[in-house]
């Protein structure tokens, strides 16, 4: 039975975890045009930077600069992503981002390790810090992740029970997260095991709100977002043009993000709303696809939209 969201809100990862996947060398101008682009779109929900290690990360060095060019707009949520206390208080210190509590747990210790350099107590420690830093800025507002919760090229299937695990680990730090994002990291999701993990989620938190972040690495990236969708799933992180992917994931077939304009087209073909301006959307796709200089792997900006 289809339960199809009225409206679905699409944050873009495109400028954070996209060129975080690409190599070092893009100009920061370049990575401050293309949020600008995306921001005349209809999204709300930019994500523009890391604050991680420049020298594990060192496409994401450049990100106070990238916070300090930023023309805003005031209708336009621009975020960042941090893992620890140290790269929350960089996002902080710029005055130029808008700062929601980050809390992340991984139900593959195993990539916990080599993403976060940390087991699942040493995981469990860094979110505690951070809530402390939250608790001293004033932070209300709670968005949570469970990395590896389809599959894991270090460790293999994810039983549903690891997975529940760590959401457990995450409410035990906070109890009320506005979401809690299930992320195909490696990209091993199928319709069949993300209908399963979400039916097992949901009862045992039947009203916990979910989002999704999913990779297309093995071409099921929007079967598995109409799965999706047909269970009510409102959020998702989509990346323009199909930038991204994880640089941590154990193989190189891990890029490859959900498409933001393709994700747009799926949900205006079925009725719900985003808010988003397609035609916008592939404009800023092919923007994308200049400034890394290789094509992407997005749909609607090769074929267009439909003539009616």
């Amino acid at each position: 039975m289809s339960d199809l969201p009225k409206s679905v809100r699409i944050c873009e990862e495109g400028p954070r975890e996209g060129f975080q996947s690409e190599p070092p060398g893009i100009a920061t101008a370049d990575k401050v045009r293309l949020i600008e682009s995306l921001a005349e779109t209809g999204l709300r929900d930019i994500a523009c930077c890391s604050f991680v290690s420049r020298e594990r990360v060192p496409q994401m060095a450049d990100a106070e600069s990238i916070a300090a060019q930023i023309n805003r707009r005031a209708d336009v949520r621009y975020t960042a992503l941090w893992l620890n206390r140290a790269g929350f208080q960089r996002a902080a210190a710029t005055s130029r981002l808008d700062l929601t509590g980050l809390l992340v747990a991984s139900a593959s210790e195993t990539f916990g390790l080599k993403n976060n350099n940390r087991d699942r107590a040493g995981m469990l420690e860094a979110q505690h810090a951070l809530m402390e830093a939250y608790a001293s800025a004033g932070i209300r507002a709670f968005t949570a992740y469970v990395f590896t919760a389809f599959g894991c090229n270090y460790e293999g299937t994810i039983e549903p029970t690891l997975v529940i695990r760590a959401i457990e680990d995450l409410l035990s730090i906070h109890a009320g997260p506005e979401v809690v994002y299930l992320c195909d990291t490696v990209g091993q999701a199928t319709p069949a095991n993300l209908e399963r993990l979400i039916a097992t989620v949901r009862s045992r938190w039947p009203d916990l709100p979910l989002g999704l972040h999913l990779h297309d690495t093995r071409g099921l990236g929007m079967a598995n977002a109409h799965v999706g969708l047909n269970l009510g799933v409102a959020r998702f992180d989509t990346s323009i043009g199909g930038l991204g992917g994880c640089p941590f994931a154990g193989n190189k077939a891990a890029a490859g993000n959900l498409c933001t304009e393709d994700l747009a087209y799926l949900c205006a073909e079925l009725g719900i709303e985003t808010g988003l301006d397609i035609p916008a959307l592939i404009e800023s796709a092919k923007l994308a696809e200049r400034i890394v200089s290789h094509p992407l792997p997005g749909k609607l900006k090769e074929a267009g939209l439909p003539r009616r």
